[in-house]
């Protein structure tokens, strides 16, 4: 099949794994009938909450593999739940825990009790759950791999062996990228600038940080057990018998046996020969990898070298791909807690919209996710942008953008049917804390020609901007309105603004709908300085436009700012606008 017409990053990778998946199966390139399945792969570690930076490592390769599906080419999304890890450090901020889980440091992640009151068995359940419920909404086509699952089933076995009888080819593989330090001195530095955020993610990255399984001092081991006593990974492995298979190991608990490998399955390969191992287990095509797995040294480039020479396998294509931040806040690092999960950010988003800042951005450029006000202007920006699609307008790169977030390969994401402005939802939200009779009032008069006729119209749109106005609109900044007038502030008006008042007041009744109220607030201070309405603003009038908005703000909510006057006239309602401002027109 000829390759999408989609002018993006996602069409061009696309391209480049059906290619590379032909080549690897050379007799299946005629047709796509008969073409293999490409497999396309991504890992988490449900070692604590998957944040947003942890998402780009399942979109990325989510929207390649949707685009090879539309053009009709049978693909699996792998998405390796990296849950028999071990537990490495109590994560900051996870409610129901507390000190106590430090005791579980060096279990499987599946070992590890869950935070308190959690309904799921373990801490990597309770984890994976929050994961999977966000993919699903996201649209996320995938198939789920548990390594424990795989593990502890003897999955791996005979690659396991494998790996153990060329235990000296690994190692002088990974000879070569191991950090040579000085005689008494620490390992050299790069003359590099680091990055900040760089070196937060090389400090908690996870599955990154794994070291290679030397170090044990009785020989190059690949394999890590987990202890048959405390249950964890606090062993070293002292002796390994090829022929039999036998395998002794201590731990630092103080237990310590033999087993046979060929019939043990509690432990697993070191990351940096794990990793490579399921490329070629899986026959992986295409799997991108962060900046703290892309440098020199690092798994992803070590494995590259381990998995055709031991495994017969081939190392994925697929690009570095850069952090995501949050606005507002420092670079995620889940170590730190509080750090904002795919689950948080559909709570106050559509689907829509986190997939479009994923689709929209190359791998490699870094990009943040608004949990701020500047959430209402990226949604001005998709609104826009839907506006240009549907009249034909929006150019090949945004068009290829906006469909891979508004919909997969399997059909639309379900959409808010009549999508008013988020920053108008959030200002009515803002105003109202969410009070469903007044918040539909409020809406109904927005366009009085076309009135609502229920608050469903406006789902899902609007419980995520009233979530949004409800938890990340700090206390002081939210909008209440003057119980009663400011009688003082209203007499010591001027004569200009007390006829300035007096207009908006005469000029409601005609002009109550979200367009009228917005022409009139505007068009007060030019009658005021003799123009016509519709007069083009001069530098002049946009400072008495701006003095006169500060007034209303001012009498109104008791603060300079708020939200657009127009709608907080409206959320106010007509008899309250004349009780708190009558007084200056009297």
């Amino acid at each position: 099949m000829a390759g999408s017409t989609e002018a993006d990053w996602v069409s061009r990778f696309a391209d480049d794994v059906i290619a590379e998946s032909e080549r690897r199966a050379p007799g299946a390139k005629s047709s796509v009938a008969g073409a293999p399945v490409v497999v396309v792969a991504s890992g988490l570690s449900p070692s604590g909450p998957i944040h947003l930076g942890n998402l780009r490592e399942v979109m990325t390769p989510h929207l390649v593999a949707d685009e090879i599906r539309r053009r009709g080419h049978q693909v699996r999304h792998l998405i390796s739940w990296d849950d028999y890890d071990r537990f490495r450090k109590v994560p900051a901020g996870v409610p129901g825990v507390d000190d106590s889980w430090a005791e579980h440091i060096g279990k499987p992640l599946t070992s590890v009790p869950a935070p308190e009151g959690s309904p799921y068995p373990n801490w990597a359940e309770h984890f994976k759950a929050q994961m999977t419920e966000a993919l699903a909404e996201l649209g996320v086509e995938y198939d789920g791999i548990s390594q424990t699952a795989q593990y502890t089933a003897g999955t791996y076995r005979e690659q396991i062996l494998h790996a153990m009888r060329h235990r000296a080819d690994i190692d002088a593989i990974l000879a070569r990228y191991r950090t040579k330090k000085a005689p008494g001195g620490p390992a050299k530095q790069s003359q590099k600038p680091v990055d900040a955020a760089e070196l937060e993610a090389e400090e908690g990255s996870g599955a990154a940080e794994e070291d290679d399984g030397s170090g044990g001092g009785a020989g190059y081991y690949p394999y890590k057990p987990y202890c048959a006593e405390c249950g964890k990974d606090l062993t070293t492995v002292t002796a390994y018998d090829d022929e039999t298979t036998e395998l002794t190991y201590t731990c630092a608990c103080g237990h310590g046996e033999t087993v046979r490998l060929s019939e043990f399955d509690r432990g697993k390969l070191v990351w940096k020969v794990d990793w490579p191992m399921r490329w070629a287990y899986e026959g992986v095509v295409f799997e991108p990898s962060g900046v703290d797995h892309s440098s020199p040294g690092s798994s992803f480039q070590v494995g590259g070298q381990i998995v055709g020479p031991i495994f017969g396998g081939e190392q994925p294509i697929g690009p570095m791909y850069a952090f995501v931040g949050i606005s507002g806040m420092a670079k995620m690092s889940s170590s730190k807690g509080g750090v904002p999960t795919p689950g948080d950010a559909l709570k106050i988003m559509e689907p829509q919209l986190l997939r479009w800042l994923y689709a929209r951005r190359r791998p490699n450029q870094s990009f943040k996710i608004a949990f701020d006000q500047e959430i209402q202007r990226l949604y001005d920006e998709w609104d826009a942008l839907t506006r240009k699609v549907e009249d034909g307008s929006a150019l090949p790169g945004d068009l290829a953008a906006y469909r891979r977030a508004a919909a997969t390969a399997a059909g639309e994401l379900p959409r808010t049917p009549r999508p008013l402005s988020y920053r108008t939802l959030a200002s009515v939200a803002d105003i109202t804390a969410g009070a469903r009779a007044q918040t539909l009032r409020i809406l109904s008069e927005l366009d009085p020609e076309h009135p609502l006729t229920g608050l469903d119209e406006l789902r899902p749109r609007l419980d995520r901007a009233v979530s949004w106005t409800l938890t990340q609109v700090p206390a002081e900044q939210r909008t209440v309105v003057r119980s009663s007038p400011d009688a003082e502030r209203l007499g010591a008006l001027e004569d200009d603004d007390r006829g300035a008042i007096k207009l908006l007041l005469e000029g409601l009744d005609s002009h109550w709908s979200l367009d009228g109220l917005t022409t009139l607030v505007y068009a007060v201070p030019k009658v005021q300085a003799g123009l016509a309405p519709d007069a083009k603003p001069t530098p002049e009038l946009k400072v008495a436009q701006r003095r006169f908005f500060a007034l209303l703000y001012e009498l109104l909510v008791g603060r300079d700012t708020g939200p657009r006057l127009p709608t907080l006239l409206l959320a106010v309602g007509q008899d309250r606008v004349r009780e708190l401002l009558g007084g200056a027109a009297a």
